[in-house]
């Protein structure tokens, strides 16, 4: 575990943090929480014996804290004491079990419900790889006029999708994250605020680097690095997938570790498949 001294510290950020987030939107001032920003989804490290690592979480936390991400410390204190000091936003998956009955009505309902109770802002997330459902843009244009929506998480891919919805809601303070660095210069392109990116987990600088060149109009350079982007983005999510992120944490030094059941270790021929994505694009 960290010392008390190094949890004492990102415990006070986060508080100030939280304190000022939720501030702004129960006040009425007018401005929902600011989710912009490039966030890493931090990977669990398990031991040998499929226990969670938490001293290898600890330095995964401290190195990837050396990146301009957003909320790279409020991840380390909800790792310790969620309940005691509580998260910025909850990030909200589209309920999918029953997803033939989850038509817009239900989900607006469902999410509409939620954002009610909840205490802290919410965000949309919509990935319909894992769930098999797309969140509506109807539905989406509908949430965004909540109080306590603040903006939604979209992994589908789907550019076109993408900038509509930010064309749809341009009237409310809403936000829009990339579920991908495989389309993130399109969907800044396209006016959203930032991504949550898997690959920055072993190319944190690089993904960073390319939200600066969008946001600062540089898309000559920015096209050529989501370029070399493209192939170890998908080689860590939907070609290899957390094995594959897992693998290429150790590569990069992190520790990435083993994966628990039911996922299984790469083969040699996948990792070296997973090695030549990121060889041939210059980052190994």
């Amino acid at each position: 575990m960290l010392g008390p001294q190094v949890w004492s510290s990102v415990r006070q950020g986060l508080s100030r943090g939280l304190s000022r987030n939720v501030r702004g939107w129960a006040s009425g001032e007018g401005k929902k929480v600011d989710i912009s920003g490039i966030y890493p989804p931090v990977t669990t490290p398990f031991t040998a014996t499929a226990e969670v690592d938490y001293g290898k979480l600890e330095e995964n936390l401290h190195k990837l804290g050396t990146l301009p991400f957003r909320a790279t410390q409020a991840t380390v204190e909800m790792t310790v004491s969620m309940a005691q000091v509580g998260a910025d936003a909850a990030m909200v998956v589209t309920p999918c079990y029953y997803r033939g009955r989850m038509s817009s009505a239900a989900l607006i309902h469902h999410y509409t419900k939620v954002a009610d109770l909840s205490p802290i802002p919410v965000v949309l997330y919509s990935v319909p790889a894992n769930t098999g459902l797309d969140l509506p843009v109807d539905a989406v244009v509908m949430l965004s006029q909540h109080p306590n929506i603040v903006g939604m998480k979209d992994s589908g891919g789907d550019v076109t999708r993408i900038g509509l919805i930010v064309h749809k809601t341009r009237k409310q303070d809403f936000q829009v994250l990339a579920g991908s660095a495989g389309f993130l210069m399109a969907s800044y392109a396209l006016g959203a605020v930032g991504g949550v990116c898997a690959l920055a987990n072993v190319l944190g600088a690089q993904v960073c680097q390319l939200e600066r060149l969008c946001l600062t109009g540089q898309w000559e350079d920015a096209q050529k690095l989501q370029h070399r982007l493209i192939e170890p983005n998908m080689a860590v999510t939907r070609r290899f997938g957390i094995p594959g992120l897992k693998k290429t944490m150790d590569w990069f030094g992190y520790y990435g570790g083993p994966c628990r059941a039911p996922l299984q270790e790469l083969s040699p021929a996948e990792e070296e498949a997973l090695r030549m994505d990121f060889t041939s694009n210059g980052w190994l």
